[in-house]
Protein backbone atom coordinates (compact mmCIF):
# COMPACT_ATOMS: atom_id res chain seq x y z
CA UNK A 1 0.00 0.00 0.00
CA UNK A 2 1.27 3.44 -0.84
CA UNK A 3 2.74 5.41 1.79
CA UNK A 4 0.72 8.32 0.70
CA UNK A 5 -2.97 6.76 1.74
CA UNK A 6 -5.35 8.63 3.21
CA UNK A 7 -8.79 7.59 4.74
CA UNK A 8 -10.60 9.15 1.78
CA UNK A 9 -8.57 6.42 -0.07
CA UNK A 10 -10.43 3.62 1.68
CA UNK A 11 -13.92 4.60 0.85
CA UNK A 12 -15.50 5.12 3.91
CA UNK A 13 -18.70 7.00 3.94
CA UNK A 14 -18.30 10.86 4.06
CA UNK A 15 -19.88 11.40 7.40
CA UNK A 16 -17.01 8.97 8.89
CA UNK A 17 -14.67 10.89 6.98
CA UNK A 18 -15.54 14.00 8.34
CA UNK A 19 -15.71 12.58 12.12
CA UNK A 20 -11.80 11.90 11.25
CA UNK A 21 -10.77 15.01 9.63
CA UNK A 22 -12.21 16.94 12.92
CA UNK A 23 -10.01 14.70 14.69
CA UNK A 24 -7.00 15.44 12.76
CA UNK A 25 -6.84 11.85 10.54
CA UNK A 26 -5.87 11.79 8.23
CA UNK A 27 -3.16 8.59 6.84
CA UNK A 28 -4.38 5.56 8.08
CA UNK A 29 -1.70 3.49 10.30
CA UNK A 30 -0.40 0.41 8.51
CA UNK A 31 -2.83 -2.04 10.22
CA UNK A 32 -6.05 0.25 9.01
CA UNK A 33 -4.93 0.42 5.62
CA UNK A 34 -4.49 -3.12 5.40
CA UNK A 35 -7.51 -4.27 7.37
CA UNK A 36 -10.38 -1.35 6.60
CA UNK A 37 -10.74 -2.52 2.79
CA UNK A 38 -10.95 -6.17 3.95
CA UNK A 39 -13.82 -5.78 6.56
CA UNK A 40 -15.47 -3.58 3.88
CA UNK A 41 -15.55 -6.54 1.73
CA UNK A 42 -17.45 -8.59 4.42
CA UNK A 43 -14.12 -10.87 5.00
CA UNK A 44 -13.86 -12.42 8.77
CA UNK A 45 -10.35 -11.25 9.86
CA UNK A 46 -7.45 -12.22 11.93
CA UNK A 47 -5.30 -9.17 13.12
CA UNK A 48 -2.33 -9.20 15.11
CA UNK A 49 -0.49 -5.89 15.80
CA UNK A 50 1.75 -4.75 18.89
CA UNK A 51 -0.64 -2.25 21.05
CA UNK A 52 -0.58 1.42 19.88
CA UNK A 53 -1.11 0.43 16.37
CA UNK A 54 -4.23 1.91 15.91
CA UNK A 55 -6.63 -1.26 16.19
CA UNK A 56 -9.53 0.32 17.48
CA UNK A 57 -10.07 2.31 14.36
CA UNK A 58 -9.46 -0.70 12.21
CA UNK A 59 -12.32 -2.62 12.90
CA UNK A 60 -15.12 0.72 14.26
CA UNK A 61 -14.62 2.48 11.51
CA UNK A 62 -15.40 -0.45 8.73
CA UNK A 63 -18.45 -1.31 11.10
CA UNK A 64 -20.15 1.87 11.24
CA UNK A 65 -19.60 2.16 7.56
CA UNK A 66 -21.45 -0.84 7.42
CA UNK A 67 -24.54 0.26 9.86
CA UNK A 68 -24.59 3.60 8.27
CA UNK A 69 -24.99 1.54 4.66
CA UNK A 70 -27.84 -0.37 5.90
CA UNK A 71 -29.48 1.67 8.80
CA UNK A 72 -32.11 -0.71 10.18
CA UNK A 73 -33.48 -0.81 13.58
CA UNK A 74 -31.33 -2.31 16.35
CA UNK A 75 -33.20 -5.56 17.98
CA UNK A 76 -35.31 -5.04 21.09
CA UNK A 77 -32.97 -6.24 23.98
CA UNK A 78 -29.97 -6.96 21.73
CA UNK A 79 -27.51 -5.42 19.40
CA UNK A 80 -26.18 -5.33 16.01
CA UNK A 81 -22.69 -5.12 16.73
CA UNK A 82 -20.94 -6.56 19.35
CA UNK A 83 -17.36 -5.99 20.78
CA UNK A 84 -16.05 -8.13 24.06
CA UNK A 85 -12.77 -6.46 25.54
CA UNK A 86 -11.07 -7.73 28.81
CA UNK A 87 -11.24 -4.88 31.24
CA UNK A 88 -13.75 -2.28 31.92
CA UNK A 89 -10.76 0.66 30.54
CA UNK A 90 -10.61 -0.93 27.50
CA UNK A 91 -14.48 -1.44 27.15
CA UNK A 92 -14.95 2.36 27.99
CA UNK A 93 -11.89 3.04 25.66
CA UNK A 94 -13.02 1.48 22.37
CA UNK A 95 -16.62 2.32 23.09
CA UNK A 96 -15.67 6.12 23.42
CA UNK A 97 -13.86 5.39 19.67
CA UNK A 98 -17.35 4.21 18.46
CA UNK A 99 -18.95 7.38 19.32
CA UNK A 100 -16.21 9.43 17.98
CA UNK A 101 -15.92 8.06 14.73
CA UNK A 102 -19.82 7.50 14.55
CA UNK A 103 -20.67 11.45 15.60
CA UNK A 104 -22.36 12.49 13.19
CA UNK A 105 -24.62 9.01 12.96
CA UNK A 106 -27.99 8.21 14.76
CA UNK A 107 -26.25 5.43 16.33
CA UNK A 108 -26.30 3.99 20.10
CA UNK A 109 -23.05 2.91 21.84
CA UNK A 110 -24.04 1.06 25.59
CA UNK A 111 -21.62 -0.56 27.84
CA UNK A 112 -21.52 -3.63 29.66
CA UNK A 113 -18.89 -4.72 32.78
CA UNK A 114 -19.06 -5.47 36.01
CA UNK A 115 -18.16 -3.44 38.93
CA UNK A 116 -21.26 -1.01 38.77
CA UNK A 117 -25.11 -1.59 39.17
CA UNK A 118 -26.53 -3.07 35.79
CA UNK A 119 -29.74 -1.30 36.16
CA UNK A 120 -28.89 1.53 33.18
CA UNK A 121 -26.95 -1.39 31.08
CA UNK A 122 -30.25 -3.49 31.48
CA UNK A 123 -32.71 -0.17 30.18
CA UNK A 124 -30.24 0.66 27.17
CA UNK A 125 -30.49 -2.81 26.17
CA UNK A 126 -34.33 -2.75 26.49
CA UNK A 127 -35.09 -1.00 23.08
CA UNK A 128 -32.38 -2.56 21.46
CA UNK A 129 -28.52 -0.98 20.85
CA UNK A 130 -26.63 -0.60 17.65
CA UNK A 131 -22.93 -1.09 19.08
CA UNK A 132 -22.55 -3.05 22.69
CA UNK A 133 -18.86 -2.96 24.02
CA UNK A 134 -18.67 -5.06 27.01
CA UNK A 135 -16.74 -7.73 29.18
CA UNK A 136 -17.57 -10.86 28.87
CA UNK A 137 -18.15 -11.77 32.40
CA UNK A 138 -21.38 -8.96 32.98
CA UNK A 139 -22.73 -9.37 28.92
CA UNK A 140 -22.84 -13.67 30.33
CA UNK A 141 -24.27 -12.60 33.33
CA UNK A 142 -27.62 -10.32 31.49
CA UNK A 143 -27.78 -13.27 28.71
CA UNK A 144 -28.56 -15.80 31.33
CA UNK A 145 -30.92 -13.92 33.20
CA UNK A 146 -32.49 -13.32 30.18
CA UNK A 147 -31.94 -9.52 29.75
CA UNK A 148 -30.25 -9.75 26.77
CA UNK A 149 -30.75 -11.58 23.47
CA UNK A 150 -27.99 -11.50 20.53
CA UNK A 151 -29.56 -14.18 18.34
CA UNK A 152 -29.51 -11.33 15.55
CA UNK A 153 -26.12 -10.23 15.80
CA UNK A 154 -24.51 -9.10 12.63
CA UNK A 155 -20.89 -8.69 13.48
CA UNK A 156 -18.70 -9.95 16.26
CA UNK A 157 -15.10 -8.55 17.47
CA UNK A 158 -12.83 -10.09 19.89
CA UNK A 159 -10.12 -7.57 21.03
CA UNK A 160 -6.66 -7.85 22.87
CA UNK A 161 -8.27 -11.77 22.72
CA UNK A 162 -5.27 -13.25 23.97
CA UNK A 163 -5.47 -11.24 27.21
CA UNK A 164 -9.28 -12.20 27.59
CA UNK A 165 -8.62 -15.98 27.47
CA UNK A 166 -5.21 -15.40 29.88
CA UNK A 167 -8.03 -13.60 32.31
CA UNK A 168 -10.01 -16.71 32.11
CA UNK A 169 -12.79 -15.87 29.92
CA UNK A 170 -12.50 -18.60 27.90
CA UNK A 171 -15.69 -20.22 29.17
CA UNK A 172 -17.60 -17.36 29.21
CA UNK A 173 -16.47 -16.44 25.21
CA UNK A 174 -17.78 -20.19 24.51
CA UNK A 175 -20.72 -19.89 26.21
CA UNK A 176 -22.05 -16.19 24.52
CA UNK A 177 -20.76 -17.14 21.29
CA UNK A 178 -23.68 -20.40 21.28
CA UNK A 179 -26.01 -17.92 21.41
CA UNK A 180 -25.36 -15.87 18.41
CA UNK A 181 -25.99 -16.31 15.32
CA UNK A 182 -23.60 -18.49 12.90
CA UNK A 183 -24.23 -16.06 9.69
CA UNK A 184 -22.23 -13.48 11.08
CA UNK A 185 -19.22 -11.66 10.36
CA UNK A 186 -16.66 -11.82 13.07
CA UNK A 187 -13.08 -10.13 13.74
CA UNK A 188 -10.33 -11.25 15.92
CA UNK A 189 -7.50 -8.88 17.01
CA UNK A 190 -4.35 -10.48 19.13
CA UNK A 191 -1.42 -8.74 20.03
CA UNK A 192 0.54 -12.33 20.75
CA UNK A 193 -0.48 -15.94 18.96
CA UNK A 194 -0.38 -18.90 21.75
CA UNK A 195 -2.03 -21.62 20.78
CA UNK A 196 -5.22 -21.02 22.63
CA UNK A 197 -5.68 -17.79 20.11
CA UNK A 198 -5.28 -20.13 17.15
CA UNK A 199 -7.71 -22.75 18.21
CA UNK A 200 -9.95 -19.81 18.92
CA UNK A 201 -9.49 -18.50 15.78
CA UNK A 202 -10.53 -22.40 14.16
CA UNK A 203 -14.07 -22.07 15.85
CA UNK A 204 -14.98 -18.45 15.00
CA UNK A 205 -13.58 -17.35 11.99
CA UNK A 206 -14.60 -17.99 8.43
CA UNK A 207 -12.02 -18.51 5.98
CA UNK A 208 -10.47 -15.47 7.80
CA UNK A 209 -7.78 -12.72 5.81
CA UNK A 210 -4.95 -12.55 8.19
CA UNK A 211 -3.19 -8.93 8.89
CA UNK A 212 0.25 -8.84 10.95
CA UNK A 213 1.70 -5.93 11.11
CA UNK A 214 4.72 -6.94 13.28
CA UNK A 215 5.53 -10.39 14.77
CA UNK A 216 3.77 -11.58 17.84
CA UNK A 217 5.51 -10.33 20.95
CA UNK A 218 8.03 -8.00 19.36
CA UNK A 219 8.53 -4.51 21.16
CA UNK A 220 8.34 -1.19 19.85
CA UNK A 221 11.52 -0.53 18.20
CA UNK A 222 11.35 3.20 19.60
CA UNK A 223 11.56 2.53 22.70
CA UNK A 224 14.82 2.17 24.96
CA UNK A 225 14.61 -0.89 27.24
CA UNK A 226 16.82 -1.42 30.29
CA UNK A 227 17.17 -3.15 33.55
CA UNK A 228 18.29 -2.17 37.12
CA UNK A 229 19.28 -4.91 39.67
CA UNK A 230 18.83 -4.19 43.48
CA UNK A 231 16.92 -5.72 46.35
CA UNK A 232 13.25 -5.88 46.53
CA UNK A 233 13.60 -3.83 49.58
CA UNK A 234 15.31 -0.73 47.89
CA UNK A 235 12.58 -0.47 44.53
CA UNK A 236 10.29 2.33 45.92
CA UNK A 237 13.64 4.23 46.56
CA UNK A 238 15.03 4.14 43.31
CA UNK A 239 11.78 4.79 41.53
CA UNK A 240 11.10 7.98 43.39
CA UNK A 241 15.10 8.88 42.47
CA UNK A 242 14.15 8.19 38.94
CA UNK A 243 11.07 9.90 38.90
CA UNK A 244 13.02 12.99 40.17
CA UNK A 245 16.18 13.27 37.77
CA UNK A 246 14.95 11.81 34.36
CA UNK A 247 12.98 13.70 31.98
CA UNK A 248 9.92 11.95 32.97
CA UNK A 249 6.57 13.83 31.18
CA UNK A 250 4.06 10.93 32.63
CA UNK A 251 5.17 7.60 33.77
CA UNK A 252 2.77 4.28 34.15
CA UNK A 253 4.72 2.06 37.19
CA UNK A 254 3.20 -1.22 37.28
CA UNK A 255 3.01 -3.72 40.16
CA UNK A 256 1.69 -7.53 40.42
CA UNK A 257 0.01 -6.90 43.64
CA UNK A 258 -2.87 -4.38 44.51
CA UNK A 259 -1.25 -4.04 47.64
CA UNK A 260 1.95 -3.18 46.30
CA UNK A 261 0.33 -0.95 43.93
CA UNK A 262 -1.40 0.80 47.01
CA UNK A 263 1.59 1.00 48.98
CA UNK A 264 4.04 2.71 45.91
CA UNK A 265 1.18 5.24 45.48
CA UNK A 266 1.49 6.54 48.87
CA UNK A 267 5.50 6.66 48.96
CA UNK A 268 5.05 8.66 45.88
CA UNK A 269 2.49 11.02 47.06
CA UNK A 270 4.40 11.56 50.43
CA UNK A 271 7.39 12.40 48.40
CA UNK A 272 5.58 15.02 46.64
CA UNK A 273 4.66 13.23 43.18
CA UNK A 274 1.07 13.30 41.82
CA UNK A 275 -0.25 9.60 41.94
CA UNK A 276 -3.07 7.73 41.71
CA UNK A 277 -3.29 3.66 42.06
CA UNK A 278 -5.73 1.98 39.27
CA UNK A 279 -6.21 -1.92 40.22
CA UNK A 280 -9.09 -4.10 40.72
CA UNK A 281 -10.15 -3.46 44.04
CA UNK A 282 -11.04 0.28 43.45
CA UNK A 283 -14.54 1.16 42.42
CA UNK A 284 -15.29 1.79 38.80
CA UNK A 285 -16.04 5.76 39.77
CA UNK A 286 -12.19 5.40 41.84
CA UNK A 287 -10.95 3.98 38.25
CA UNK A 288 -12.43 6.35 36.28
CA UNK A 289 -10.97 9.72 38.25
CA UNK A 290 -7.67 8.20 38.72
CA UNK A 291 -7.58 7.72 34.36
CA UNK A 292 -9.25 11.23 34.28
CA UNK A 293 -6.71 13.02 36.23
CA UNK A 294 -4.06 10.88 34.45
CA UNK A 295 -5.25 12.03 30.91
CA UNK A 296 -5.79 15.34 31.49
CA UNK A 297 -2.48 15.79 33.13
CA UNK A 298 -3.32 16.79 36.44
CA UNK A 299 -1.97 13.18 37.74
CA UNK A 300 1.86 12.46 36.78
CA UNK A 301 2.30 8.73 37.61
CA UNK A 302 0.03 6.17 37.50
CA UNK A 303 0.70 3.07 39.49
CA UNK A 304 -1.19 0.00 38.48
CA UNK A 305 -1.71 -3.83 38.05
CA UNK A 306 -1.82 -5.44 34.79
CA UNK A 307 -5.65 -4.28 34.42
CA UNK A 308 -3.58 -1.25 32.37
CA UNK A 309 -1.61 -3.12 30.29
CA UNK A 310 -3.46 -2.76 27.80
CA UNK A 311 -6.47 -0.05 28.14
CA UNK A 312 -4.68 3.24 28.82
CA UNK A 313 -3.74 4.93 25.63
CA UNK A 314 -2.01 8.47 26.64
CA UNK A 315 0.22 9.62 24.35
CA UNK A 316 2.03 11.56 26.99
CA UNK A 317 3.34 8.75 28.49
CA UNK A 318 6.91 8.83 28.51
CA UNK A 319 8.65 5.91 30.48
CA UNK A 320 6.79 2.93 32.14
CA UNK A 321 8.67 1.84 35.13
CA UNK A 322 7.98 -2.20 36.01
CA UNK A 323 8.15 -2.32 39.81
CA UNK A 324 7.89 -6.08 39.50
CA UNK A 325 8.16 -7.51 36.72
CA UNK A 326 5.18 -9.80 35.17
CA UNK A 327 4.90 -13.90 35.69
CA UNK A 328 3.18 -13.72 32.20
CA UNK A 329 6.38 -12.60 30.27
CA UNK A 330 4.00 -11.09 26.85
CA UNK A 331 2.34 -8.69 29.48
CA UNK A 332 5.74 -7.14 29.49
CA UNK A 333 5.47 -6.40 25.96
CA UNK A 334 1.78 -4.84 26.64
CA UNK A 335 3.44 -2.98 29.53
CA UNK A 336 5.71 -1.30 27.65
CA UNK A 337 3.10 -0.48 25.38
CA UNK A 338 1.91 2.32 27.16
CA UNK A 339 4.63 4.50 25.94
CA UNK A 340 6.47 5.09 22.49
CA UNK A 341 2.36 6.00 21.10
CA UNK A 342 2.03 8.02 18.45
CA UNK A 343 5.06 8.13 16.80
CA UNK A 344 6.95 9.51 19.95
CA UNK A 345 9.95 7.81 21.68
CA UNK A 346 9.70 6.47 25.00
CA UNK A 347 11.47 4.45 27.67
CA UNK A 348 10.76 1.35 29.63
CA UNK A 349 12.53 0.68 32.63
CA UNK A 350 12.57 -2.37 35.11
CA UNK A 351 13.31 -2.72 38.63
CA UNK A 352 14.26 -6.57 38.40
CA UNK A 353 15.26 -8.28 42.47
CA UNK A 354 16.71 -11.97 43.05
CA UNK A 355 13.21 -13.98 43.10
CA UNK A 356 12.11 -12.03 39.67
CA UNK A 357 15.47 -12.44 37.70
CA UNK A 358 14.16 -15.96 36.11
CA UNK A 359 11.22 -13.78 35.27
CA UNK A 360 13.58 -11.31 33.22
CA UNK A 361 14.81 -14.48 31.01
CA UNK A 362 11.39 -15.11 30.20
CA UNK A 363 10.76 -11.34 28.78
CA UNK A 364 13.95 -11.51 27.30
CA UNK A 365 13.58 -14.93 25.60
CA UNK A 366 9.33 -13.55 24.86
CA UNK A 367 11.23 -10.44 22.89
CA UNK A 368 13.97 -12.01 21.33
CA UNK A 369 16.40 -9.57 22.57
CA UNK A 370 18.49 -8.90 26.04
CA UNK A 371 17.29 -5.22 28.00
CA UNK A 372 21.00 -2.83 28.64
CA UNK A 373 21.59 -3.19 31.86
CA UNK A 374 22.49 -0.24 34.21
CA UNK A 375 24.98 -0.86 37.18
CA UNK A 376 26.09 2.78 38.05
CA UNK A 377 23.35 3.33 41.27
CA UNK A 378 23.59 3.38 44.37
CA UNK A 379 20.92 0.07 44.65
CA UNK A 380 22.97 -1.86 42.22
CA UNK A 381 22.95 -5.73 43.12
CA UNK A 382 25.21 -8.88 41.70
CA UNK A 383 23.39 -10.66 43.80
CA UNK A 384 19.93 -10.44 42.12
CA UNK A 385 21.56 -9.95 38.53
CA UNK A 386 22.99 -13.27 38.74
CA UNK A 387 20.26 -15.01 40.73
CA UNK A 388 18.42 -18.31 39.57
CA UNK A 389 15.69 -17.95 41.94
CA UNK A 390 12.27 -18.06 40.49
CA UNK A 391 9.55 -16.43 42.29
CA UNK A 392 6.81 -19.06 42.53
CA UNK A 393 3.75 -19.10 40.08
CA UNK A 394 0.85 -20.74 40.90
CA UNK A 395 -2.93 -20.65 39.05
CA UNK A 396 -1.22 -18.37 36.14
CA UNK A 397 -0.09 -15.53 39.02
CA UNK A 398 1.84 -14.85 41.20
CA UNK A 399 1.89 -16.23 44.82
CA UNK A 400 4.48 -13.92 46.43
CA UNK A 401 6.98 -12.01 44.15
CA UNK A 402 7.72 -9.59 46.75
CA UNK A 403 9.20 -10.54 50.38
CA UNK A 404 6.71 -8.66 53.25
CA UNK A 405 8.47 -5.54 54.39
CA UNK A 406 8.50 -4.20 58.38
CA UNK A 407 6.33 -0.91 58.39
CA UNK A 408 9.19 1.34 59.64
CA UNK A 409 9.32 5.41 59.36
CA UNK A 410 10.11 6.75 56.23
CA UNK A 411 13.96 7.96 55.98
CA UNK A 412 14.13 11.20 55.51
CA UNK A 413 16.90 12.01 53.47
CA UNK A 414 19.48 14.92 53.79
CA UNK A 415 20.18 17.32 50.81
CA UNK A 416 23.50 15.56 50.24
CA UNK A 417 22.05 12.09 49.74
CA UNK A 418 19.16 13.65 47.78
CA UNK A 419 21.80 14.93 46.00
CA UNK A 420 23.80 11.88 45.24
CA UNK A 421 20.99 9.98 44.67
CA UNK A 422 19.83 12.27 41.74
CA UNK A 423 23.56 12.21 40.25
CA UNK A 424 23.49 8.57 40.62
CA UNK A 425 20.24 8.00 38.51
CA UNK A 426 21.27 10.73 36.07
CA UNK A 427 24.24 8.19 35.55
CA UNK A 428 21.99 5.32 35.16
Amino acid sequence: MSMSMTFADLCLAPTLLSALAEEGYVTPTPIQAQSIPMLLEGRDLLGMAQTGTGKTASFALPLLHRLAADPRTAPKGGARVLVLAPTRELVSQIADGFESFGRHLNLRVTTIFGGVSQFHQVNALENGVDIIVAAPGRLLDLIEQGLCDLSQLEALVLDEADQMLDMGFAKPIERIVATLPKDRHTVLFSATMPKSIAALVESLLNDPVKVEIAPPSTTVDRIEQSVMFMDAAHKKTALLAQLETQDVGQAVVFTLQKNIANEVCAFLTEAGITAEALHGNRSQGQRERALSAFRDGTVQVLVATDIAARGIDVDTVTHVFNHDLPSLPESYVHRIGRTGRAGRSGFAITLCDAEQRAWLHDVEREIGRTLTVHTDHPWHSETARHSTMRAPVLGGGPVKQVKPQVKRERKVWTEEEKLAAREAAKRA
